[in-house]
């Protein structure tokens, strides 16, 4: 606990890689569309419980495996954003399912710790391509839906996406106050 700690206030953090393609902007919705570098991410799934309890269970098991919970005792710094997939079912809602994604910083990619916790896989992802839109304070579940309806419309006629599931991301420790950053990404197809 101590080095997830440590990790979380003193470590590094880098910046997942992306580049962005393009910029567009319908009525007062603006987003980007970037493609984002693949490679290889500790993930936690949790099925059976509301999306903000199961981000409670899942995101300490990532923080601690970061943070020198594994086979090399190793904090290894923070990328951002961590992302978690969720899964919207027919009426807009969440599906009670998320798969939390941490990309594994460069310095580890080659050979990452592995994980003493087995609920975390280290799992190899393709780059992707994802509409990717911004919003501000402390995310819930009522949030990103909302603002993943917004992005749909804004893209109604311009772009295609998967509908089964999107991301939700997250810039920010949870003690920041103010300034907090998060984005809805739809998976472009």
């Amino acid at each position: 606990m101590l080095g997830m700690i440590r990790n979380s206030l003193f470590g590094s953090v880098e910046t997942w890689p992306w580049q962005v393609l393009s910029k567009g902007a319908k009525e007062e919705v603006s987003y980007e569309e970037r493609t984002c570098e693949g490679g290889k991410f500790a993930t936690v799934e949790v099925t059976d419980k509301p999306v903000d309890e199961a981000l409670r269970e899942a995101m300490p098991k990532v923080m601690k495996y970061v943070g020198g919970t594994n086979d090399k005792g190793i904090g290894m710094g923070m990328t951002v954003p961590i992302s978690f997939a969720v899964f919207p079912s027919d009426d807009g809602s969440l599906q009670k399912k998320i798969k939390v994604w941490f990309r594994i910083p460069n310095q580890f990619q080659s050979n990452p710790p592995v994980p003493t916790d087995d609920s975390i896989k280290i799992e190899d992802r393709e780059s992707i391509t994802v509409y990717s839109m911004q919003f501000g304070g402390y995310a819930k579940e009522a949030d990103y839906v909302a603002q993943a309806a917004q992005l749909r419309t804004a893209l109604e006629g311009t772009g295609t996406y998967q509908s089964d599931m999107y991301f939700c991301t997250g810039y920010d420790p949870p003690m920041k106050p103010y300034g907090r950053r998060n984005e809805i990404w739809l998976v472009k197809t």
